[in-house]
């Protein structure tokens, strides 16, 4: 038993769900908040705690997409070389704790309580100094820096939350940064893909190194002129490093990288889809450069180990056979464009039924119409967030992109997923058919709790 968790029996469980129940209430008490561009509470806060951030050496990440699947795999390959390391991402499928991991494992319920009860008063004195009071997640942010600090763990792979310049977690100075594909998302950051880059590339940070997953010109543009400026080395997809060679096979893709220090072979990858391969080969680039600034080839049993033992749930999962039920949380164009491809690439279904909740920000004539080429029919439905999109008007989004005999509504998700799986099995030869439950993490994260009843 590590230190991320307890042995105990019915009474520990009920004590400990009791425990978890009553920081989830506290949590939700955070929402709704407005969303303004300062750190200034965070920055009062860290230092209150006195300073848990710099406890550790921080691998900090931003993006538009593949965000979690790298940091997941960079914590792997990490851990792989004997290091202890804590990941802090977001937003959670399942369960709020799976946001901070210590040592590749959800923290526990008495864990994640501890760490809220540790920074809770601080949080109350930053409450009283400033206008808004500490948001729902700049509080787990202060939770996970004090979880790691306690830990203690040996590196922190932090995703941010959402942009970069003033996400909460930009309290870090990362001795490593990387930057995933750049996409037209949280229209918050900028209306153009340069305009979020911007605000994406203030995680950078000088004398470090910066890892960019391959970008369209102008974002490659915009991160390439702030390191200048900062004086922060790059290591682009494409130039320094890269997926050499890749070929699918059974429970994944078995890859050739490019790192930074030499050719690593023979990586298998037990995740689907091309985009997968080229978050491997960030995650990889992150880790050289963590180790030993990427001058020389790591062990690479080491490297095959970590990559080995990747996971990502919700991230082209397949959770159920017969039908064949995959979840994905592609939940913005470029998402639906990654999960398309991947769809035709590694899997050979005879008919695709896909199941689609959207929240209500999301560009859904976008996204269905980059569905549309590999889906039979769709099933629209919608989560329990607030923020869905309402099963009705989503649809009527849906027909105008499908037609209205391949559209069918069942706004309860667990009708919705049975509606594609008679569709399946009224069309498909046997066993050659397959539903998609995409269009959101909330749904993805729903939908794992069905299946797995």
């Amino acid at each position: 038993m590590t230190d991320n968790g307890r042995a105990g029996g019915p009474d520990q469980a009920a004590a400990d769900g009791d425990e978890l129940a009553r920081v989830e209430k506290a949590l939700a008490g955070r929402f709704p908040h407005r969303m303004i561009p300062d750190l200034e509470r965070m920055r009062d806060l860290v230092d209150l705690l006195g300073h848990p951030e710099r406890s550790f050496p921080v691998v900090h990440l931003t993006g538009t997409n593949g965000k979690t699947s790298t940091a997941r795999m960079i914590d792997s390959v990490l851990r792989a070389f004997g290091l202890r390391p804590g990941r802090y991402t977001s937003p959670h499928l399942e369960s709020v704790t799976e946001r901070i991991s210590l040592d590749g494992q959800p923290a526990s319920a008495e864990v994640f309580a501890r760490a809220f009860d540790d920074v809770l008063p601080y949080v109350e004195i930053i409450d009283g100094r400033h206008p808004e009071r500490v948001t729902f997640f700049e509080l787990l942010t202060a939770m996970a820096f004090s979880a790691f600090a306690d830990a203690p763990v040996d590196v922190a792979v932090v995703e941010v939350g959402m942009g970069g310049a003033w996400d909460a977690t930009n309290v870090v100075d990362g001795v490593v940064q990387v930057v995933t594909p750049i996409a037209l998302d949280h229209r918050e950051l900028g209306d153009t893909a340069e305009e979020i880059a911007a605000e994406k590339a203030g995680i950078l940070r000088p004398a470090s190194l910066a890892v960019l997953g391959a970008q369209p010109l102008g974002v490659a543009r915009v991160l390439a002129d702030r390191a200048a400026e900062l004086g922060t080395t790059l290591a682009r997809e494409g130039l320094e490093f890269g997926v050499a060679r890749r070929n699918v096979a059974v429970g994944g893709q078995m890859l050739t990288l490019r790192g930074l220090g030499g050719v690593y072979d023979e990586i298998f990858l037990p995740l689907h889809g091309e985009h997968q391969a080229h978050n491997a080969a960030c995650a990889l680039a992150a880790v050289e450069a963590f180790l030993g600034g990427g001058a020389e080839l790591l062990d690479v049993e080491a490297v095959r180990a970590g990559f080995a033992a990747v996971s990502s749930p919700g991230r082209l999962e397949v959770v159920r056979r017969s039908p064949t039920i995959v979840l994905d949380g592609a939940h913005n164009v470029a998402g639906a464009q990654a999960l398309a491809e991947a769809l035709t690439d590694s899997f050979a279904f005879d008919v695709l039924v896909g199941v689609v909740g959207l929240l209500s920000d999301k560009d859904a004539h976008g996204m269905l119409s980059v569905l549309e080429p590999v889906l039979h029919s769709v099933v629209i439905t919608q989560s329990s967030s607030p923020r869905a999109w309402p099963a009705d008007e989503l649809a009527a989004v849906a027909v105008e992109v499908f037609g209205a005999d391949r559209v069918e509504v069942a706004p309860r998700l667990d009708d919705a997923i049975d509606a594609a799986v008679r569709l399946v099995e009224e069309d498909a030869e046997l066993g050659g058919g397959g539903v998609i439950v995409a269009g959101s993490l909330t749904i993805v994260g729903e939908a794992r709790r069905l299946l797995a009843r």
